[in-house]
């Protein structure tokens, strides 16, 4: 039998670019080679698309590389590399390598937002993850929010402004802020994961500087309450019928897991799984379930909980659509806890993908008019 041929995109222009090699060079080691021919392809800060072996150590050294691309065009996935003509010094599209489905491991925006999603999507590509719809619904906290509002699934209170509104009228954003709940409040950049821009705000003082420093990487700005909660992880996997995994805790290093707290200094604790009764588990793991079915979400998401220290209610903090993939990351973690080894994984990560993609063959594109 072939093997099938799995593009791993990685790299991306993100603040969580850095994040994003990090889950593709583990993803490269553990994707089985007797199954699988594994195209390496790389997207660099600037959004230049490029592609060879070893492209995490390309992208990390910003080393010279062939410069490729994927068309939006419906029919065999083909990934094209840029040839310059010496003489006339022009740039023409060769066939590098043909795929059979392509494997984002890109964290954040242009690339777990819809937006490679809807490149996929037209050229009719299958791919591991969410599509267009979920992606870009997670990826913004703010409409995530107003959704798991809509469908009556517990949150923290919260509000969001615009950038143009801290730019113009701090006084009154934090007028808003401060009329949420008292402190502490937490500022987010609605559109970023990997807590880049996050910023725990127990004074007016912080927030303002919170309010700066989300601002600075989103024009949507996410305030939050603060809440006395432990902080509890489910994986979640399927297409339409989705399961979740047992919960898993993280004990961060930090006041909260920050992106330090997460990939530099490597002192926060997971607890795998997480010391929960039963019963609060199976709660844990239907509103994850939840949560992901109401925004559509299909192969794989990471759910996020705050489980509050007073009275243990669960709330939902945010569902991540391309979740970390580290040696470190909760999501191949808590599987390989709930009896799914990392390699078998993303065997089946990439058998939903290709069963998604049958799914969606079956729509009709044209619609005839009856003359009769």
């Amino acid at each position: 039998m072939a093997k099938l041929r799995v593009a791993v995109i990685c790299g991306g222009r993100s603040g969580e670019h850095e994040v994003s090699l990090m889950s593709a060079r583990s993803i490269l080691s553990q994707l089985d080679r007797t199954k699988y021919e594994v195209v390496e392809v790389g997207i660099t800060k600037e959004g230049q698309w490029i592609a060879g072996s070893g492209i995490v150590g390309l992208l990390e050294k910003k080393s010279k590389a062939k410069r490729a691309t994927l068309l939006a065009e419906p029919g065999p996935a083909r990934i094209w590399a840029f040839e310059e003509t010496p003489e006339s010094g022009t740039l023409r599209l060769d066939l590098w390598q043909q795929v059979d489905v392509v494997f984002p491991v890109l964290h954040g925006t242009f690339g777990e937002d819809g937006t490679l999603q809807g490149l996929l999507e037209m050229a009719e590509v299958p791919y591991v993850g969410a599509g267009v719809l979920a992606s870009s619904v997670a990826m913004d906290k703010g409409l995530f929010k107003d959704l798991m509002r809509a469908h009556a699934i517990p949150q923290p209170e919260y509000a969001l402004c615009l950038r143009s509104e801290v730019e113009a009228n701090m006084s009154e954003v934090i007028r808003r802020a401060e009329g949420l709940a008292s402190y502490p409040l937490f500022t987010k950049p609605a559109n970023l994961g990997s807590s880049v821009g996050i910023t725990k705000c127990s004074s007016r003082s912080d927030l303002v500087e919170g309010l700066r420093e989300a601002a600075r990487y989103d024009r949507r700005i996410v305030i939050e309450r603060g809440v006395d909660a432990r902080e509890i992880e489910a994986s979640v996997l399927g297409n339409d019928e989705l399961r979740a995994s047992l919960p898993g805790e993280v004990i961060p290093s930090r006041e909260f897991y920050s992106y330090e707290a997460k990939y530099v200094d490597g002192t926060s604790r997971l607890l795998i799984p997480a010391s929960l009764s039963e019963e609060k588990i199976r709660e844990i793991q239907d509103l994850a379930v939840q949560a992901c079915k109401a925004i559509d979400c299909a192969g794989m998401a990471r759910v996020d909980f705050l489980l509050e220290r007073k009275g243990e209610r669960v709330l939902v903090n945010e569902v991540n659509t391309i979740p970390g993939f580290t040696q470190i990351s909760m999501y191949p973690k808590l599987w390989e806890a709930s009896g799914l080894p990392y390699p078998k994984l993303l065997d089946k990560l990439i058998e939903l993908a290709l069963q998604r993609q049958i799914d969606k063959s079956k729509n009709e594109r044209s619609y005839e008019v009856s003359r009769g």
